[in-house]
């Protein structure tokens, strides 16, 4: 939630500015955990009891808000741990991380007369990697789901929506047969949401066939925990100044050209303005430039250029009182997530050994 304030106002503030151009950009992040080189082989499994049956545990009414007609809550254990197993192998398998990725087919608490949360033993374990030939065992512990339904009025168009919000929680545990215990477990989240609009109440329900929303559901659960177990791309906004003189608007028209060199040149011209606002924002826009080309040091260095020019034209001697919408303010965040791209280049490196020719 944080995070997505200081996203809010940084739209905020460059709507405000009218000499600025925002874009996307996409860079590779690192899983939460590093496999060693040597592990090459992974097994996939169910460790999930299939006891209720996709039972709802828990299902009530929820207090409706303005213009919503119906509102309803409810929990659930999984029912569909196999099928999001043989999900969260293919999604691995599509990553082409490991040279192999194996499936074990049959629930291995299927004759479990209560239910229960157990980890493997490391006797299961060395069955287990034995069996398939694998140096690691992915083991889906739990899985649960929460959900959301609503139908809203919406009385301007005289008009009905239906949505349905279903929260997503596996638990996916590491195991090797040196260890007699999870060498790590990943506790994920994430959430599908599908609406509908029609013109009557009834038009609306179901929001989505059964059969499609399952088979939608196991796939996007299997892809949940893949940001934890494998190094993934990511897109984020980064914005550029285009006004304060000839030299940053003819840059802005090299930039929505992709003509970036071209872009470059000019900033560093204007880096040498005696204008200390000028040289901010050419300063802020060649870091930009740099991360663009994964120079991550010669961009960090840039961006604290900025933040230092910022911090005098601002004329700011206390950091606690900053405006939300100030360029200081912006460019030290912006200078944050440059430092968190530092911290991630080694690990990032060591991960992505396995397939560093594709990248």
């Amino acid at each position: 939630m944080k995070r997505n304030i200081f996203v809010l106002l940084l739209i905020m503030f460059f709507a405000s500015c009218q000499s600025t151009k925002q874009f996307g950009i996409d860079y590779m992040v690192p899983a939460s955990v590093s496999f060693p080189l040597q592990l090459k082989r992974v097994a996939i499994v169910n460790n999930v009891t299939d006891v209720l049956n996709n039972l709802p545990l828990q299902e009530k009414n929820a207090p409706v808000g303005a213009n919503e007609l119906a509102k309803k809550t409810a929990s659930y254990f999984d029912g569909i741990a196999g099928s999001v197993a043989e999900s969260l192998a293919e999604h691995i398998a599509a990553a082409n991380y490991f040279d192999e990725v194996l499936i074990c087919d049959s629930a291995l608490r299927a004759h479990d007369v209560f239910p229960r949360e157990t980890i493997l033993t490391q006797e299961e374990v060395m069955e287990l990697t034995e069996d398939f030939g694998a140096d690691v065992i992915l083991s889906l512990e739990d899985l649960r789901m929460e959900s959301v339904y609503a139908v809203e009025a919406i009385p301007d168009q005289y008009a009905y929506c239906g949505t349905l919000d279903v929260r997503i929680f596996p638990r996916v545990s590491i195991y090797i047969p040196s260890r007699s215990a999870p060498v790590a477990t990943i506790n994920a989240a994430d959430s599908i949401f599908w609406e509908r609009y029609g013109s009557t109440q009834a038009s609306v329900v179901p929001v989505i066939p059964a059969e499609q929303m399952v088979k939608e559901i196991i796939d996007f659960a299997g892809g949940i925990p893949m940001k934890y177990l494998i190094p993934h791309w990511e897109t984020a906004n980064r914005y550029i100044y285009t006004g304060g003189s000839t030299e940053m608007r003819d840059a802005a028209v090299y930039v929505g050209n992709d003509q970036w060199e071209e872009a470059y040149g000019l900033w560093k011209q204007a880096a040498l303005s005696k204008r200390k606002k000028l040289q901010m924002y050419a300063a802020l826009n060649i870091a930009v430039y740099h991360e663009m080309n994964d120079k991550i040091e010669e961009a960090l260095a840039w961006a604290m250029k900025a933040q230092q020019l910022a911090r005098e034209v601002g004329k700011i001697k206390d950091e606690t009182k900053i405006n939300d919408l100030s360029d200081y303010y912006h460019i030290t965040f912006y200078l944050s997530e440059l430092q968190i791209r530092e911290r991630n280049v080694a690990v990032l490196n060591i991960q992505t050994k396995r397939f560093k020719e594709e990248f």
